[in-house]
């Protein structure tokens, strides 16, 4: 029960703050559950994901008439996803096949992840010395949406900073707007995701307890998220950002620390 009701606080948690600036909260979900240790990365993967796209179902339904989803190119971006979400599945199941230990393949997972979450955290910081780009087009969108999916699927976390950065420099968005577009592009890749995973029946084990309190959580954080992130200014957001991800890059460095040394 205890057990229960702290992995409900964290997916809570990470799903609010996720919501809020648009990564989703699996990336803030995996690496932790990752780190206590009470189910197998798999299994960690897909309830992260099941949560994150309860939180963005909720929170897309709450934003669709704030003015800032733009689906002309959330909707290609969210495509590509979805498409490259297949790929990274499939890189998964490969690294898990060919390596036959779960501490092993997490080990990768986090240090792939803290190098992604460094990168994005360089040019969050930075970003206002960078001059972004306006891409059109329906092409390019799906392809660049394409990659995020690979490593949002491999990495199991739903989403993610990446996102962020894609919709900043490629698409010259501001802070709040990404962040409302970010969480439809999650939506869209992890409805695939689980059509995927029931499809070619590799869902694994589960407790069905967990599946209860994380998905309601994830509801529940998207409902909040939503609306503080009509409340928030985009200065505020930024911090958010910023400092959930120097959290998550500290969380990767124990995790990969941990599975490769204990």
């Amino acid at each position: 029960m205890l057990t229960a009701i702290f992995v409900f606080a964290i997916c809570f948690s990470a799903s609010t703050v996720g919501g809020i600036c648009g990564i989703g909260g699996g990336v803030v979900i995996k690496p932790l559950l990752d780190a206590v240790g009470i189910m197998p990365v798999s299994t960690v993967s897909f309830l992260s994901g099941l949560t994150v796209l309860a939180m963005a179902v909720i929170n897309v339904y709450k934003n669709r008439k704030g003015g800032e989803l733009d689906p002309a190119r959330s909707i290609p971006l969210g495509i590509g996803a979805a498409i490259g979400g297949v790929a990274g599945k499939y890189l998964f199941s490969a690294l898990k096949e060919a390596v036959q230990a779960d501490r092993t393949v997490g080990a990768v997972q986090s240090i792939v992840l803290g190098l992604l979450v460094l990168g994005t955290l360089m040019y969050v910081v930075f970003k206002a010395r960078i001059q972004t780009r306006n891409v059109g087009g329906k092409a390019m969108p799906v392809i660049i949406g394409a990659l995020l999916g690979i490593f949002s699927s491999f990495l199991g976390i739903g989403g993610g900073p990446m996102n962020l950065a894609v919709l900043y420099y490629f698409f010259s968005m501001d802070t709040k707007k990404a962040a409302v577009n970010s969480v439809l592009i999650i939506l869209i890749s992890q409805i695939a995701s689980l059509i995927m995973s029931l499809a070619t029946n590799t869902v694994p084990a589960f407790d069905w307890g967990y599946l209860a309190a994380m998905v309601a959580a994830g509801a529940l954080g998207g409902f909040l998220s939503a609306r503080l992130h009509k409340k928030l200014s985009a200065a505020t957001t930024d911090k958010l950002f910023i400092g959930l991800l120097i959290v998550i890059f500290g969380i990767c460095i124990y995790n990969t620390v941990r599975m490769l040394v204990g």
